[in-house]
């Protein structure tokens, strides 16, 4: 079993910045592939980025690639979502989640999930 836990959340403004983290407890976290995924009120649950366990590949979703930047730090068993001019369309839950299949952009294929963390934009 695999524990995820977000933070980092919070309210800011439209422009700002914030950096979500996402720390893993019980397996080994790095003999896993980590994504990140927001959802909105109403709204499924979305791809935001991912990264792969061992290479480092990334995938970013179209509408934050450029603005949002997925880490990893393997020793601190830690994954970051670094958050750039954000805009009030980025207001969603954001969870964080682990797979063993490499770097997958469909929910179902994610194995463990964290209870997410909120973070709101205002224009």
């Amino acid at each position: 079993q695999l524990m995820l836990a977000e933070s980092g959340g919070g309210l800011v403004q439209a422009g700002d910045s914030l950096r979500l983290s996402c720390a893993a407890s019980g397996r080994t976290f790095n003999r896993y592939s980590m994504g990140w995924f927001r959802q909105a009120p109403g709204k499924e649950r979305d791809f935001v980025a991912a990264i792969s366990w061992i290479s480092g590949t990334t995938g970013y979703a179209d509408s934050v690639k450029g603005r949002f930047t997925i880490s990893r730090a393997n020793a601190k068993n830690t994954l970051y979502l670094q958050m750039t001019n954000l805009k009030p369309e980025d207001t969603a839950v954001y969870y964080c989640a682990a797979t063993s299949r490499g770097v997958v952009r469909d929910t179902s294929q994610y194995d463990y999930w964290g209870q997410g963390t909120q973070v709101t934009v205002s224009s």
